[in-house]
């Protein structure tokens, strides 16, 4: 929220941003989009809404008043860019090139010249689809801690056996945390299915058709789903469970919005992908814009976390062949993902006119499209950045020394015990359960042919390699 102060002081407060007594702007619509463009960035939910109420001959007014102006002309580069409308007047004769978005303000993509309107277009998505990140303190931190270049180093000093072995737990590991966050619990052999296709995350090109194979990977059991796009309409939450009416938390677009909706998804996707536009922020864009879209009657939550894989994987963000295990961090952090959920949801059900059908789902009555296109992508992208620096600096490394501490103990048992590979994994899990030792029915029953002695050297050995003394 921005405020101007009576004092020549300008600073923050909690929400508010407090603006000097000389910066407060014309009480008139240029003024006031000057404003805007200058201190607090684009919001271009906000300037299509206000773009289709407002006359076009104002917007010709400001520019044909204001030649000079980089911002005038900014202005009538997002009214032509956000409406598909072309106003009347001629193209841009002189003043230097632009940008459209302010990169000291919000995170720009790559550019391409708008001639018409001496413009650099650098929004990091199309019109049909394009989300937003403001620059933020907490986000440049964690971009200046170059995580790929970090897991790159992490990976290149562990042998490619241990790699790999541990790369195949992780997506194990990954594909059941899914399943968990949706509040189910597969069975190991669906769990596995999904898991393979998580590693072939960034193999396949990102289309309509790829996210319809994997929303048949995802749903095994078709017979209550209606698989491929919705046509219906759809919300997330629960029903009051004496009127049996639904209590949304979020409703998903439209039906006849989601061709559009994907297709320039999609677009936006092979534009960041091509381009050197962060990793993580493009994943977050991508996989958060997907959810909220949420096309399918089912797993498009399973999905959404799939295009995080996807997008860091296409990007070359880490090595070929490692998945980062985000899913199982997010289970981890499953109360700040539905926070980081519910604050793009929340906040726009008051947009929506909608009222309960028959059969317990919603009916939206007006155009809620742009809802879907244009958002402030921010806490999406701190979110899912720290989720990933977790994975760096201590999933991805545990495991591997896991890994390593494991292969130190079987060693261990092979040098002084004859025991076949099943009983020597059964007796590193029993010390794993009790924390390096022994329980008493392992003594009694699986291990009673191991003597006091070998037992107390078995467990100070696994003490000493898995550090817990």
């Amino acid at each position: 929220m921005a405020a101007v102060s009576k004092k020549h002081r300008k600073y923050s407060q909690g929400r508010w941003n407090v603006f000097r007594a000389n910066q407060k702007p014309d009480d008139s619509l240029f003024g006031h989009l000057v404003f805007a463009l200058k201190y607090e960035g684009v919001d271009l939910f906000l300037f299509k809404k206000l773009f289709s109420v407002v006359a076009r001959q104002d917007v010709e007014g400001i520019v044909t008043k204001n030649p000079t102006s980089s911002y005038a002309r900014r202005i009538w580069f997002f009214f032509e860019w956000l409406s598909g409308k072309r106003l009347d007047l001629d193209d841009a004769k002189s003043g230097n090139y632009v940008d459209a978005l302010n990169p000291e303000l919000q995170y720009p993509g790559p550019g391409s010249r708008s001639p018409r309107h001496r413009v650099n277009n650098n929004l990091p998505g199309v019109p049909g689809f394009c989300p937003l990140i403001r620059r933020t303190e907490k986000l440049e931190q964690l971009r200046m801690e170059q995580l790929d270049k970090s897991v790159r180093e992490t990976i290149g000093a562990v042998h490619a056996d241990l790699l790999a072995r541990a790369a195949a737990f992780l997506l194990l590991k990954d594909s059941k945390a899914s399943y968990a966050i949706e509040g189910e619990s597969p069975p190991h052999s669906r769990a596995e299915r999904w898991g393979r296709a998580i590693g072939q995350a960034g193999q396949n090109k990102l289309t309509n058709s790829e996210l319809l194979r994997l929303q048949e990977i995802v749903i095994e059991d078709r017979r209550f789903v209606r698989m491929g796009w919705r046509t219906e309409e759809g919300f997330v939450g629960v029903h009051d469970r004496i009127s049996q009416k639904p209590i949304p938390d979020h409703i998903s677009a439209k039906p006849d919005d989601l061709i559009q909706l994907m297709d320039s998804l999609l677009k936006v996707n092979e534009k960041l992908s091509e381009s050197d536009f962060d990793a993580v922020m493009a994943a977050a864009l991508v996989s958060f814009g997907f959810v909220f879209i949420h096309p399918f009657v089912d797993g498009n939550g399973r999905i959404h976390r799939y295009l995080v894989h996807h997008v860091l994987a296409e990007k070359g963000f880490a090595p070929e062949g490692m998945i980062f295990p985000v899913s199982a961090v997010i289970l981890g952090k499953i109360a700040d993902y539905k926070k980081v959920l519910e604050s793009y949801s929340r906040p726009r059900l008051e947009f929506i006119d909608w009222e309960p059908t028959p059969d317990g789902n919603v009916r939206v009555n007006n155009d809620t499209v742009d809802l879907y296109r244009y958002f402030d992508a921010t806490q999406q992208a701190e979110f899912l950045y720290e989720c990933v620096r977790e994975t760096v600096h201590h999933t991805l490394p545990e495991e591997v020394r896991y890994l390593e501490q494991h292969d130190k103990m079987r060693q261990f048992i092979s040098d002084h015990f004859d025991m076949p590979d099943k009983v020597m994994e059964n007796l590193i899990g029993f010390l794993r359960q009790n924390n390096g030792y022994l329980s008493r029915r392992a003594r009694e029953k699986e291990f009673k042919a191991l003597t006091t002695e070998e037992i107390a050297l078995i467990e100070k050995t696994f003490r000493e390699i898995f550090r817990l003394d």
